[in-house]
């Protein structure tokens, strides 16, 4: 499993909103610096989150976008999940009928695996991804960088 970057870029997106917000709107294009993403890969990152129903935006001279949760409401699995889909370590396998002799056995030795290895890992990696939240992330950048770190200036 891997994280793309349209789930880390995302993440950062949703962290920098939140900080910055103030009670307004934060325009992507600040976003964008500051977090250096390209705004075009930025604006299709943004957009699936949009849709996914984490983000409002308002167009003008004063528009940008803001959470439409509190970030103690947004899990950091369901954000990853809007942005990358599923979030496993192994892809479904095509279950066709396996058979019999060594094709069987094959199937069933596959079959234990993904029932003790990789479905214990995917709901371990899920279990954890759904402990923190968008707040969770939000404390961690202000531990890292101070107060002065939610301070921003026009």
């Amino acid at each position: 499993m891997r994280i793309s970057t349209k789930g880390r870029y995302g993440l950062r997106a949703m962290i920098d909103i939140a900080v910055h917000a103030n009670g307004a709107h934060v325009a992507l294009t600040q976003v964008a610096e500051r977090q250096q993403i390209s705004e075009n890969y930025l604006e299709q990152v943004i957009a699936l989150l949009r849709k996914g129903g984490y983000l409002r935006s308002v167009k003008g001279a004063h528009g940008g976008y803001r959470l439409t949760r509190a970030p103690s409401e947004i899990g950091v699995g369901e954000l990853l999940r809007t942005l990358e889909g599923s979030i496993s370590v192994m892809e479904v396998e095509d279950r066709t009928d396996p058979g019999t002799g060594a094709a069987q056995t094959e199937d069933r030795v596959r079959r234990a695996i993904q029932k003790q290895v990789w479905e214990r890992i995917d709901q371990g990696v899920n279990d954890v991804v759904d402990a923190i939240t968008l707040q969770d992330l939000v404390e961690e950048y202000t531990r890292l960088n101070g107060p002065e770190a939610l301070t921003y200036e026009i």
